[in-house]
């Protein structure tokens, strides 16, 4: 049985973590490196770093926090935000990050993961994919969640697998900051149909919300921000109800 993992996410703008709800509304939640160092001692998997306005601002990601963050953890972090070429995510790996994510840049410019895998392997890629659920679909959003691409995520999650995506980061804006639960019927969705892992993102607000993401939902790991963030809820506290619901996580 495969490990699951439990990822904190922190979502930054101008060097701070914020968090919001369904992409607005944010708050501050403090330090970056702080928190990327706290988690790390409490035994996340993984850190997500993302540049939530790097791409609306038109400006580069910040490199200066995943150097001071890549000095201070042990645990692989991805980064994402801002990625419009090879060159940026050059940038960003020789910085110390393991895994770039890519949203808008791909969208844009659907070559980009193809280059990107080709260059520095599938596994640092990630597909950081934000869908919203519109009439019958669900539909890709960019720009931070403020633009409708009007196209599928289920055939752009196929289409940027076959490009070399090696990871999904999957986050749904229908449910994020609403901790009222993952969003299970689009994971699964989205689980169906590619190969790779799937990092479920969005909704997360009570310990059985994680089991239902990885035994429904199909996910292979589940991020979370506030719970986190604010102390409602500890990455202990959840690996242990997994544990104990026979759900294999690393201890």
């Amino acid at each position: 049985m495969l490990t699951k993992r439990i990822i904190p996410c922190l979502d930054m703008t101008e060097g701070k973590v914020v968090k919001g709800i369904q992409f607005v509304n944010f708050r501050d939640a403090g330090d970056p490196v702080l928190l990327a160092k706290k988690y790390d001692e409490q035994g996340a998997d993984e850190l997500v770093f993302l540049d939530i306005t790097a791409t609306v601002d038109n400006r580069n990601i910040l490199l200066d926090v995943v150097k001071r963050t890549a000095r201070e953890v042990t645990i692989p972090f991805t980064v994402g935000g801002g990625i419009r070429t090879k060159e940026d995510m050059q940038r960003v790996l020789r910085a110390g990050a393991d895994k770039v994510g890519v949203n808008t840049g791909g969208i844009n410019r659907p070559e980009l993961i193809s280059e990107c895998a080709q260059s520095f392997g599938t596994q640092c890629v990630v597909l950081s994919l934000d869908a919203k659920r519109v009439g019958n679909q669900w539909n890709v959003m960019i720009n931070g969640g403020r633009t409708d691409t009007g196209i599928s995520a289920i055939e752009w999650a196929k289409q940027a697998v076959k490009r070399g995506a090696g990871e999904i980061l999957l986050t749904s804006i229908d449910t994020d900051g609403m901790k009222q639960g993952f969003n299970v019927e689009l994971t699964k969705a989205v689980a169906k149909v590619v190969n790779v892992p799937i990092i479920a993102s969005g909704g997360a607000g009570k310990l059985e919300d994680f089991k239902d993401i990885f035994t429904e939902g199909k996910a292979d790991a589940a991020l979370a921000a506030s719970l986190f963030h604010f102390g409602e809820c500890s990455i202990k506290e959840v690996k242990t109800y997994l544990r104990d619901n026979n759900i294999s996580v690393r201890l």
